[in-house]
């Protein structure tokens, strides 16, 4: 079943065509990678599918309703004077959730210790788990997570890493972007290459680098975007 899909769309901000034509799917159960660069438009698709944005023609379909959703977007949204516990309660109360459910969450991403801290003493990785936390504290079943481990330390986005496959492994879609090629290749069952609005290529991290001879002893997806582009991701 598709959860997720896109269908020739564009979308302008005044005169910059940020998305061209975009098409593609994702599928139940899996963790599909949208690649690019800063700028390259996949924000802006985020956002059209979670409806925070309009396109300006083509066709989105997401299967599930507005309460099956989780955003876990670089505008985090959190509330800085709260405490952790308080600031998921808030999300406690609009989802119609358990106290119980709101300390698991804490627990996964592993802030249950620090339920009582307040949001703007949290460090930058504690802030990230802290969204993520509330991104999955209705147990969503499509989850939209935007470059989740951007300027994480290594250990921290390891831990990420962890919770979204155990996520998938619960039966959660994840649609995920970023620009990390070693984070897409590890991470995700397909991936989407986004390249000034255009899609590229598309399919699993092997499949594509099989195409273009960039299996080595991981699948080299930089080296791919570099022959389709002539440049990198950064």
């Amino acid at each position: 079943m598709i959860s997720v899909s896109m269908k020739n769309v564009e979308k302008s901000f005044g005169d910059n065509k940020v998305l061209k034509g975009v098409t593609f799917e994702t599928h139940d159960g899996e963790i599909l990678g949208m690649l690019g660069p800063s700028g390259s438009g996949k924000t802006t698709i985020i956002n059209i599918l979670t409806k925070q944005l309009a396109a300006d023609s083509g066709e989105c379909h997401v299967s599930v309703g507005n309460n099956e959703i989780g955003l876990m977007l670089e505008n985090d949204g959190l509330y800085c004077r709260l405490s952790c516990l308080d600031d998921l309660i808030v999300f406690e109360d609009i989802y119609g959730t358990s106290r119980e459910r709101t300390l698991e969450a804490l627990e996964s991403v592993g802030l249950l210790g620090a339920k009582k801290t307040a949001v703007e003493q949290l460090s930058k990785g504690m802030r990230q788990r802290l969204v993520l936390a509330r991104a999955v504290l209705h147990k969503p079943k499509i989850l939209f997570l935007d470059e989740p481990t951007s300027a994480l330390d290594p250990v921290t986005a390891r831990g990420i890493y962890t919770l979204i496959k155990e996520l998938r492994a619960s039966g959660s879609t994840i649609f995920l972007t970023t620009h990390n090629m070693e984070e897409a290749t590890y991470l995700c069952d397909r991936v989407v290459m986004l390249h000034n609005g255009t899609i590229i290529e598309q399919g699993a991290p092997t499949e594509i680098c099989e195409r273009y001879n960039a299996v080595k002893t991981m699948p080299d997806l930089e080296g791919v975007f570099v022959k389709l582009t002539g440049g990198g991701l950064e």
